[in-house]
């Protein structure tokens, strides 16, 4: 596994064995959602290249969870959090027909977040 450029992963808080190791557990209860996530994050060329998707997408959730606690002010505002919120709209948003999907999207990737954070805790 390479965690190389997924910087909500690549921090101290995080073990790169251990981060494999909850991955590979919440992978086999939350496939559909990875896989749904994974198809509007990433091309079909993409994810086939992409050895290592599945921490892409985690990493991706992490960052929708930090965002969201800047968004409901719990978080103070940081210099790029307009940008980082944009942008997460706009990857999610992408070809849906109302805000139902975008929620949809954001609430997959919020449960993807908190769930890996707990069985990393209890694994510790």
């Amino acid at each position: 596994m390479s965690i190389a450029g997924m910087y909500m992963l690549n921090v101290d808080e995080y073990d790169a064995g251990k981060i494999s190791q909850v991955l590979d557990m919440l992978y086999i209860d939350r496939v559909s959602e990875f896989r749904e996530l994974s198809q509007v994050l990433l091309n079909e060329k993409a994810l086939k290249a992409m050895p290592n998707w599945k921490e892409f997408v985690l990493n991706f959730c992490l960052d929708v969870e930090d965002a969201f606690k800047t968004w409901s002010g719990q978080s103070s505002l940081s210099v790029s959090s307009p940008q980082k919120a944009l942008t997460i709209l706009r990857q999610l948003a992408h070809d849906k027909s109302n805000m139902n999907q975008l929620a949809h999207l954001l609430n997959l990737s919020c449960t993807i977040s908190i769930e890996f954070k707990e069985i990393y805790r209890r694994l510790k």
